[in-house]
């Protein structure tokens, strides 16, 4: 099975991004099991396994940590569907970090 996401050349790369996972559950007051944290992963994996494979080392981190608080806040099922169509429309790692400042911004009204 072949990742476009795998960084061969940095063997802790994954294994990284998941302990920070793991650490900013338990931060966020919601520990999570290295079963959740793996399947975060593998989610965020592969709502970006259409784009191009360019180092996406933060991108990848931060598609993650998106989902993680999504998990962790017991956020509304429409929000994370909402979310992951976003996701799987992104052309680029420009659109993905776009979406994800999206997110984080409120309105001005």
């Amino acid at each position: 099975m072949s990742n476009p996401l795998s960084h061969p050349e940095d063997p802790g790369f994954h294994s990284s991004i998941q302990e920070d996972l793991k650490q900013l559950s338990a931060q966020l007051g919601s520990p999570l099991s290295e079963l959740s944290v793996m399947e975060i992963y593998q989610s965020a994996c592969d709502l970006l396994s259409h784009v191009s494979p360019s180092p996406l080392t933060l991108t990848l981190a931060r598609v993650a940590g998106t989902l993680l608080v999504y998990r962790v806040t017991d956020t509304e099922p429409e929000e994370l569907e909402w979310f992951t169509t976003q996701m799987k429309q992104c052309l680029d790692e420009e659109e993905v970090e776009e979406l994800i400042e999206s997110i984080h911004r409120t309105d001005a009204l």
